[in-house]
């Protein structure tokens, strides 16, 4: 059967901050968001060596120019590759594919805080290549726009989240679980809030890395073997950016190896794995902080949808089950959104913003001066 004449391709390619791979989605977009559709997905690994070069490019150090440069072009060569990957699976042609949204690599992320100039937020990225490379028109630079509109430049996927996830009379939240965790709130009367709040899986796998080998904690069954500290989640807590009300966002700029080290003097003596279960009670507690500064104009949410990796660590799953009792905790999978897919997909549909001059943004959950139109477009 051929594919329906109504409906736009799109293709969204995202790299997040935990730096396990590229998530790709071949995403057809109908006349209303029930006609979203995912067409085909891929994803690839990132090799050791581009995982570590864009982890040090995090800090400052030498040569940082060249290494940028060089970093960049490897990852546009392997979003090139996630893109073939799904022409092949979907039979499409890059010739019907719109464009292709590339959010690129954050390897800085500094927002409007006070009293520092000039912020700014910085992905890696090289979209010419990538537009050389597929054939296809490339949108990058998501977040820059907002940043100069006075915005946190992040989280941008909201507007996606109210299309996919929004039910009349219903007070709903979108939790992503990457690297760092943001929410979508999205209260029965229609508005629409969001912020990052605070790491989702980085210290997680900073900590297991460190001290297993492994890159992530399967299912969180390290963490469960562990016993939560509550002193030292306390110390935790008292970071700043926990405390913080309304519109904000972070990134690995705060929450790094050097913020972990640093709260974990004194509490040297506790085993491994009793940190590795306090951090994750860290990510469950901070989301459900965040969860209640939030103006539900009534007791909460009563349904939360989990996408990103973090939607896998069952134990995670169940201390946010334990933290926001009053809803029902579950994988956007129940649905219908796999929960791997769901950030690709938003940059897909925001590439499709983009070259319809329509805004990607929302002044309620960045903070930035109004809506705008985000992106730079890379023609074929």
């Amino acid at each position: 059967m051929s594919p329906p004449t109504t409906s736009t391709y799109t293709i969204g390619l995202m790299s997040g901050t935990s730096l396990d791979g590229v998530d790709g989605v071949l995403l057809e977009c109908g006349t209303s968001p029930a006609a979203f559709k995912v067409h085909a997905a891929a994803s690839a690994d990132l090799p050791d060596a581009l995982r570590q070069a864009l982890l040090s490019l995090n800090q400052s150090g030498p040569d940082e120019l060249h290494r940028a440069a060089v970093a960049a072009s490897q990852l546009a060569e392997l979003y090139a590759e996630v893109v073939a990957q799904l022409l092949q699976r979907s039979g499409l042609a890059a010739a019907q594919i719109r464009a292709i949204g590339a959010h690129g690599q954050t390897v800085r992320h500094r927002p409007p805080r006070d009293g520092e100039p000039w912020p700014y937020t910085l992905q890696i990225n090289q979209p010419a290549q990538l537009a050389e490379r597929t054939g296809i028109n490339v949108v990058a630079d998501f977040r820059s726009r907002d940043i100069a509109a006075g915005g946190q430049g992040a989280p941008l996927v909201p507007a996606f989240h109210q299309r996919l996830f929004g039910h009349a009379g219903q007070s709903v939240l979108v939790l992503n679980l990457g690297g760092m965790a943001n929410i979508t709130a999205l209260p029965a009367n229609g508005a629409v809030y969001g912020l990052d709040s605070g790491p989702g899986n980085v210290l997680l796998d900073l900590w297991c890395q460190r001290h297993t080998g492994a890159w992530f904690d399967r299912d969180g069954a390290w963490a469960a073997s562990g016993r939560e500290q509550p002193e030292l989640l306390a110390h935790l807590l008292v970071e700043p950016y926990f405390l913080q009300r309304g519109i904000k966002s972070t990134g690995r700029d705060l929450f790094h190896a050097g913020w972990l080290d640093e709260r974990l003097r004194g509490f040297a003596g506790l085993p491994p794995a009793d940190v590795q279960a306090t951090l994750a009670c860290l990510t469950a507690r901070s989301v459900a902080l965040a969860v209640q500064g939030i103006a539900w104009g009534g007791a909460g949410p009563q349904q939360v949808w989990v996408c990103g990796g973090g939607s896998r660590n069952a134990h995670l799953m169940r201390l946010l089950a334990a933290e926001l009792p009053q809803a029902q905790v579950q994988a956007s999978d129940e649905a219908g959104w796999p929960a791997q897919w769901v950030e690709a997909a938003a940059f897909a549909w925001l590439a499709l913003q983009t070259l319809e001059g329509k805004p990607g943004n929302l002044p309620s959950v960045t903070g930035a001066r109004g809506s705008r139109v985000l992106g730079a477009i890379y023609p074929a």
